[in-house]
């Protein structure tokens, strides 16, 4: 057989050949980035609308700029009162109440100066967090989040907690009902477990939206000139973080009675001092009252003042309808 011949069957053979072959396309470009981004990776965390960097010498008096000034200094005269009307503080400081709350109480405190925490830099983390609270969702935003720090500032501030709590504490519960709430969808955890969610799934559907808000306020942290933190000793940082954790996770209405029948214990057991003074001797019992200190922030719309309270029944009813809807 000629040379020729034989090269025309090999070419034959190899055509025969691709016949069979399976083409595999690639995937389209969104397809490819959906695979590259990885588990881990926390969703919600967004660019921030201010600038990152503010002079310290240019800080407002409240931390933000308002038209309202004025009527903004008059509602924060009740800042320790229970029942401060956070809606009329959110009005006067252009939809900031969270900032403005934060940086009053940290003021008032004094846990800037405490922990040297750059005044631009607590601004700047505290804008950031408040642009990740959505405003489109009607109870569980920023109002909400600067309700609760508000609350938790009062309790802290009771006579059976009087001096029984170290700086570290305070910030940690303060930090932990600012964030307790960040990036809410509007939904809850069994809405998002039943629908099986992205969150569902990443968090093994236990306290799916608790971590999720853990994850995207920690991450703020690590945002430009958002690391209110910086100047804490590793010590001290561990300490923080692991408060909050154990914070945030005890707002999960799953675990509400649980918490109710362990702080009735405490209550049966009369640790207290001649002075009417919770005694808290570990860490356990510490941070017990500490979460039930939250959470009792985090349901008191019906303890404040009816006009209030009405207020909040509606959002919450409005989202609940909402959800309903999807």
């Amino acid at each position: 057989m000629s040379s020729l011949s034989l090269a025309v069957r090999k070419r034959r053979h190899c055509e025969r050949e691709k016949q069979h072959d399976v083409e595999i396309l690639s995937p389209p470009s969104k397809e490819k980035e959906k695979k590259k981004r990885p588990m881990s990776q926390i969703s919600g965390v967004k660019k921030a609308t201010q600038s990152p960097s503010l002079a310290s010498a240019c800080i407002p008096r409240f931390g933000v700029n308002t038209p309202h000034e004025s009527q903004l200094a008059k509602e924060i005269e009740d800042l320790s009162r229970w029942g401060m009307d956070i809606f009329k503080l959110a009005e006067y400081s252009g939809n900031r109440p969270l900032t403005v709350i934060m940086y009053s109480i940290f003021q008032e405190r004094d846990l800037l100066k405490t922990f040297k925490v750059p005044i631009d830099t607590f601004i700047t983390f505290m804008m950031t967090l408040e642009d990740h609270y959505h405003m489109d969702v009607a109870y569980h935003n920023n109002i909400h989040a600067a309700d609760v720090v508000q609350s938790t500032h009062v309790l802290l501030s009771t006579p059976a907690l009087e001096a029984v709590f170290t700086d570290l504490e305070i910030m940690a519960a303060l930090f932990a009902s600012a964030i307790h709430d960040v990036d809410h969808p509007g939904v809850t955890n069994q809405f998002l477990i039943n629908t099986s969610s992205e969150l569902a799934l990443m968090y093994n559907d236990a306290s799916v939206l608790e971590n999720h808000h853990l994850a995207v306020g920690f991450k703020l942290l690590q945002e430009e000139n958002c690391d209110i933190f910086q100047n804490l000793s590793k010590k001290q940082k561990d300490s923080l973080r692991k408060m909050v954790i154990d914070m945030v996770l005890a707002t999960d209405m799953s675990k509400h009675m649980n918490f109710l029948a362990d702080m009735k214990t405490m209550v049966e057991t009369k640790k207290v001092t001649s002075l009417g003074v919770l005694l808290l001797d570990n860490y356990s019992d510490r941070i017990q009252v500490l979460q039930n200190m939250v959470h009792c922030a985090d349901l008191s719309n019906p303890t404040k003042p009816l006009e209030l309270y009405r207020k909040w029944t509606d959002r919450i009813m409005v989202e609940f309808f909402t959800q309903g809807d999807r």
